[in-house]
């Protein structure tokens, strides 16, 4: 059996990033072969993958990247099983590697950003190797990639938070800091008050018939006459309209405006063209 230096062990580190004891163990029981050493290891964080797959991931962190003329982003949330973890620096780090890959690359979607390689392994065997030296359930729940006029993010306090918002109607102008402030507004808006739809006709029509069903069912019970539950029940979805479609909202900062009105004192005609709002837990 070959002796199994300290500057193996060190090389070996950096090349996985596992930890010492890990690296020391699997050239030893490789016998010096960085390949065999690698290969133990991967298989290592694929065994405690396998064993934690069916452990919720109820904990982890949002992370965001920006262009720097605001017209593109994307968004991830990497998920683990506590908030220990989810603190961890490794951990910090590899959902930033997350970000800049999916960022950098475009991937289209969740799949195809976890096969982008980042140097010799797929961001998929990233993540594998942290949860073998970490023992915890790791997984990208969300992704979100997201392009318009003026792409504006908003996390919240702890980063287990986070939205994207997308302004429209700038008349092909750069985004101002005005816009950039009503962006920043507007999402803390989404993150606060989690609305359903931009508007009314953002609304999936599931939902509104399920309202109107729940709507006309308590109209009934109230014992109001047959011939009046329509009409009542229209006034109760307008009221959800309200309630839950961001730009007819009250606006957080100042209730006598709604979140479109607002908009439109920052510029006629300013609008939100999508948003997406993604928590952890």
């Amino acid at each position: 059996m070959s002796t199994i230096s300290a500057q193996d062990v060190n090389k070996l580190r950096q090349m996985t990033g596992a930890g010492m004891m890990d690296c020391k163990k699997a050239l030893t029981e490789a016998n010096g072969d960085f390949e065999k050493a690698i290969e133990i290891l991967r298989k290592k964080g694929q065994k405690v993958s396998a064993s934690r797959s069916d452990r919720d991931a109820k904990e982890g962190s949002v992370f965001i990247k920006v262009s720097d003329d605001q017209k593109e982003a994307v968004l991830i949330a990497l998920n683990c099983e506590t908030d220990f973890v989810a603190k961890n620096e490794e951990f910090q780090a590899l959902g930033k590697l997350i970000v800049d890959t999916a960022y950098a690359k475009k991937a289209a979607d969740k799949d195809t950003l976890l096969d982008l390689k980042v140097g010799e392994f797929s961001l998929r065997d990233k993540i594998v190797e942290l949860v073998g030296k970490i023992g915890e359930k790791i997984e990208v729940s969300e992704y979100v990639h997201m392009k318009g006029e003026a792409v504006v993010s908003y996390i919240h306090a702890g980063s287990k938070l986070g939205v994207l918002v997308s302004l429209k109607d700038l008349d092909g102008k750069d985004v101002s800091p005005s816009i950039l402030g009503a962006g920043k507004d507007v999402g803390m808006q989404i993150a606060a008050m989690n609305p359903v739809g931009i508007d009314e006709n953002s609304v999936d029509k599931s939902v509104i018939e399920k309202e109107l069903e729940i709507a006309k069912a308590q109209i009934l019970a109230e014992g109001k006459p047959e011939n009046m539950v329509e009409k009542i029940a229209k006034g109760k979805l307008n009221k959800f309209f309200k309630d839950n479609t961001l730009l007819h909202q009250p606006f957080v900062k100042d209730n006598a405006k709604t979140v479109g009105q607002y908009l439109d004192s920052i510029k006629k005609g300013l609008t939100v063209a999508e948003f997406r709002r993604v928590a952890i837990g």
